[in-house]
This record gives C-alpha cells, structure tokens and sequence, in this order.
C-alpha cells in the first residue's frame, strides 16, 4: 500500500467513527418491579402523587393457580392493611400537633390520646377505600394501589377520634375545651397529611 491509499484509509476510517452514533447510556427506570429491571408505575415504589387519591397504599399477591380473582382480593385485602397504617400515621401525627398547639395536656396524655385514637382504625373501618390502579409484574404478581378520597379520608379521621373521646372520655376532657370536636378532626386531618407524599 502506498502513502496515498493509506491516507485515504485513515480519513475514511475516521469519517466513518465520526458519523457513528454513540453508545446511549442505559437507561434506569425510577421505580421497577420487585427483583426485576422492568420499569413500573410509580406508585408501585409507594412514590409520586395520584390524583383523586388523599391517602393510598399498595398491594400485592402473587399470581395464583386460584385464578385472577382470588389474586386481587388478596391484593387489595393487602393493600387495605397497609392504608390502615397509613391512616393511623394521619391520625397519630395530626392529633399530636393538633393538641399540642392547644398547649393543652402533658406528652404522656397526648401520647396516649394519639394512641387509642389510630388504634380505631383498621382495614375493615376503611369505608370508602377502593383499588384505583392495577399492573402486573413480569413474574404475574398482581399491584393494586387503594386508597381513599380526601372525603373518605377525612371521614376516616372523624371516626377514630370520635370513637377514641366516647372510649377515653377523662383523657379528652382537657383537651375539648381548646378544640370542638368537628374542629379538631379537621385539624387532625389536615396537619396529618400535610408531610404525606
């Protein structure tokens, strides 16, 4: 080969490296399903925000020779126990800030109020909760996300706290002159939620 040929091939070559396109950087999804690299809704990974819905939770179940059905009650029935949770959160952190901005009640009482307040709440009292998204796994396990609307939710905090002032009466005394029932509910709704998601 001569010094011409050579040259021509050199120039040629890095034309051709020039017009190549790069290697893309692999992409990673923010939220993927469990032990999978495949990309997820991002409430899946308990993250983001899901309009219509104040309070939610997720669930799963692993796909199931039971069939589809049984596959999303054990899902949903899942992700009601974790929105239980969820609302005890609410519960306990607002009613703490709401009585504590009264100045009312030493921290053990308001401990104990906050307390037997959240442990009214269970799946079952969940009413109104309800599955808003389904998606499915590679692996055939079942998501659900449930949840609440702001109305449900706030319902949900009127009834514990009511229930916790008939079961705990003395403890509530001093603190029912600072707020009125309906009041402090609404705050407790209101201050429990605000750090949420």
């Amino acid at each position: 080969m001569n010094k011409f040929q050579t040259l021509t091939l050199v120039a040629v070559t890095v034309a051709l490296a020039g017009c190549a396109k790069p290697k893309k950087a692999e992409e990673v999804a923010e939220c993927v399903f469990p032990q999978t690299t495949a990309k997820a809704p991002m409430w899946v990974c308990s993250q983001g925000a899901v309009e219509g819905v104040a309070v939610w939770a997720t669930g799963s179940y692993q796909k199931t020779a039971a069939g589809a059905a049984f596959q999303q009650d054990q899902a949903t029935l899942n992700g009601r126990t974790r929105l239980a949770q969820q609302m005890r959160v609410v519960v306990t952190s607002g009613l703490k800030a709401a009585i504590q901005t009264t100045g009312a009640g030493a921290s053990e009482t308001v401990d104990q109020v906050a307390s037997s307040a959240s442990k009214s709440i269970s799946a079952e009292t969940l009413v109104g909760s309800r599955v808003f998204r389904t998606a499915y796994a590679p692996d055939g396990t079942m998501f659900v996300l449930v949840g609440v609307d702001e109305a449900a939710a706030k319902r949900v905090v009127q009834q514990a706290v009511q229930t916790s002032m008939n079961n705990d009466r003395a403890q509530w005394q001093q603190f029912q002159g600072a707020k009125l029932q309906a009041d402090l509910a609404a705050e407790v709704y209101k201050l429990g939620t605000q750090n949420m998601r």
